[in-house]
């Protein structure tokens, strides 16, 4: 009795199936044929990471800074303007009160801000010419599963920006302080300490669930171009088998971010690079 034999469907092609010649990395192969829904794709394999890694990811990012600097500032520099035109903006509406506010929300919509540098550093894996050209390029070749993704994170930091105002009015009267008079009406306040709790609280609540749908969903997308869907159940299982890990990989992360914050913005334009690059490597490092 003949059997009917079962039409073999070759996987699509995709540059990051070329990996660098450190061979640590196997090779993506599950590609997702929908932009958009989980299809007939299997979950990654995850990787379990130790703390020595994520000395390894920042070391490799970097790296991927150093060989391509202009690329890379310039495009840090990018956001150094766009974070200036914003402070500038809100100083004419006479709305400074939301500068704290929105600088800690950058935290949550830094990992989209960041798609560009996980494509600079798929090209310095492929040994292929970068620019600044070629890293913004992603955002238009992805747009689909970014856009969802994109509008998550965006949800979620009006939502933090709606929190941190619902906040403010419980513990103080009257509109928030100029950032002039921050200090003496806000933080030497009585109920400052008490204010300054909930409020941390509450940031890191959303935060963790930011960091759990992106650390690495977005650039996954940009090696395998699978469904935002896919990509965000493959970042929360990640975070969730090396939680241990990731939560010193985030403090990590905020660090250096706040870091560039408080030299008045400049400093972003090295430290979004640096921690763009190493979340590709912690990307990477994770998920096979």
């Amino acid at each position: 009795m003949a059997t009917q034999s079962t039409p073999f469907h070759a996987p699509r092609a995709h540059p990051a199936q070329e990996h660098p010649p450190e061979g640590k990395y196997t090779e993506p192969a599950h590609h997702d044929d929908s932009p958009y829904w989980f299809g007939g794709t299997t979950p990654p394999t995850i990787r379990m990471v130790s703390a020595d890694d994520t000395t390894r990811w920042l070391v490799r990012g970097w790296h991927d800074l150093l060989a391509a600097p202009t690329v890379s500032l310039t495009y840090g520099a990018i956001f150094v303007i766009a974070a200036y035109v914003i402070v500038f903006g809100l100083g004419q509406i006479g709305m400074t009160s939301l500068i704290l506010p929105l600088m800690a929300g950058f935290m949550l919509i830094g990992p989209l801000a960041a798609v560009g540098l996980y494509e600079v550093s798929r090209l310095h894996a492929l040994r292929q010419p970068v620019s600044v050209g070629a890293a913004l390029s992603a955002f238009t070749r992805y747009s689909g599963q970014l856009l969802v993704i994109g509008l998550a994170l965006m949800l979620m930091l009006m939502l933090w920006v709606v929190t941190a105002m619902y906040i403010f009015a419980i513990f103080y009267t009257g509109a928030p302080p100029a950032m002039e008079t921050f200090v003496s009406d806000l933080v030497l306040a009585p109920q400052a300490p008490l204010f300054l709790l909930v409020g941390t609280a509450a940031g890191g609540v959303l935060a963790a669930i930011v960091f759990a749908i992106s650390a690495v969903s977005l650039p996954m997308i940009v090696d395998r171009n699978v469904s935002p869907v896919h990509a965000m159940a493959t970042s929360v299982m990640a975070v969730r088998q090396n939680w241990k890990v990731m939560i010193g990989w985030a403090a990590m992360i905020v660090l250096i971010t706040m870091a560039g914050m408080v030299t008045f913005f400049v400093g972003l334009a090295l430290a979004l690079p640096l921690v763009g690059h190493a979340s590709w490597h912690a990307y990477r490092g994770m998920v096979e």
